[in-house]
């Protein structure tokens, strides 16, 4: 077990987070507006990173990015937290299901809808990153088995947990209650449930897509086979309004294995408002705290 996930267990679910919060976030006219809002949620007795996180719908990666100045893992009644619900939308078509690995979160937009639904989920390890791609959906599993690798059953044995060359459907299944296979390479990637929801909202899969029970419960009754999937990695994202302010959300960045991008920032979204004066630097301290919401970084006309 990891040391997030030890701390993460540090408290307990409190009754009044213990229920799914799934709701719509309207698409506003002008798609160049940050959608969604940001959350201060006062802490009580009992609340920890990991309800709050599972509660609000938001990784605890991206609540710990939100709030570098307070301890989420020591919370004491009466804090204020930042709930980092407010975003940009990813450069990708606004159909069917968006991945974005960077910021650990699933858009799904409904058909004839002009709303969002924004879910968080864990994705692929370092060695075993979750690609970029555009597919769909070619399969509906409920209650599915899983058939592990060659590769996944050694990882375990090295563990000292042996594992049957199909793992039946049930609480020992990682794949949860609810599975959608991706048509991408040969089917080994897909969207599923956990049985271990501190899974979500990291990077510690072997390239699915994990969700929380009762958030992949909900999407599974709403999409089908056929249903588009994008996957995307965009650790900036950039968008100009219709008055000409632009906005900035920077997420760590992620190579495609998985680890840490320490490469050169790449600038090119924000060439045109450079080149209107706006300074560099200023910019470059924004992206670099990578905080994950939405930032005015400047007026372009």
């Amino acid at each position: 077990m990891t040391m997030l996930k030890y701390l993460l267990l540090i408290l307990l679910l409190p009754a009044w987070l213990a229920q799914a919060n799934i709701s719509p976030i309207p698409l506003p006219e002008d798609k160049g507006q940050p959608v969604g809002q940001i959350v201060v949620h006062t802490v009580q007795e009992g609340d920890s990173l990991a309800a709050l996180a599972r509660y609000y719908g938001v990784s605890p990666i991206l609540m710990l990015a939100a709030n570098p100045d307070r301890d989420l893992f020591l919370l004491r009644a009466g804090d204020q937290v930042l709930i980092p619900n407010q975003l940009l939308l990813p450069r990708a078509a606004t159909k069917g299901i968006v991945i974005n690995l960077a910021e650990l979160r699933l858009y799904y937009y409904p058909e004839q809808s002009n709303e969002v639904y924004v879910f968080p989920i864990g994705i692929g390890r370092v060695g075993r990153a979750t690609p970029e791609m555009i597919t769909r959906i070619t399969e509906m599993r409920k209650n599915p088995t899983w058939t592990p690798t060659a590769n996944t059953r050694r990882e375990y044995e090295a563990k000292g947990i042996p594992l049957p060359a199909v793992v039946p459907a049930g609480p020992d299944n990682p794949l949860g209650e609810y599975a959608m296979r991706l048509a991408y390479g040969s089917g080994e990637y897909l969207i599923h449930g956990t049985n271990d929801p501190l899974d979500v909202g990291l990077r510690a899969s072997a390239g699915c897509i994990r969700m929380y029970p009762e958030h992949v419960e909900w999407l599974f009754a709403q999409v089908d086979s056929g249903t588009q999937v994008q996957i995307v990695n965009q650790a900036l994202k950039v968008s100009t309004d219709q008055y000409g302010q632009t906005f900035v959300e920077a997420h760590e960045p992620l190579t495609p294995e998985g680890l840490a991008d320490t490469r050169p920032l790449d600038m090119s979204a924000l060439t045109p408002l450079l080149e209107q004066g706006a300074d560099q630097s200023a910019i470059e301290q924004v992206i670099r705290q990578q905080q994950g919401l939405p930032q005015l970084v400047g007026q372009l006309y």
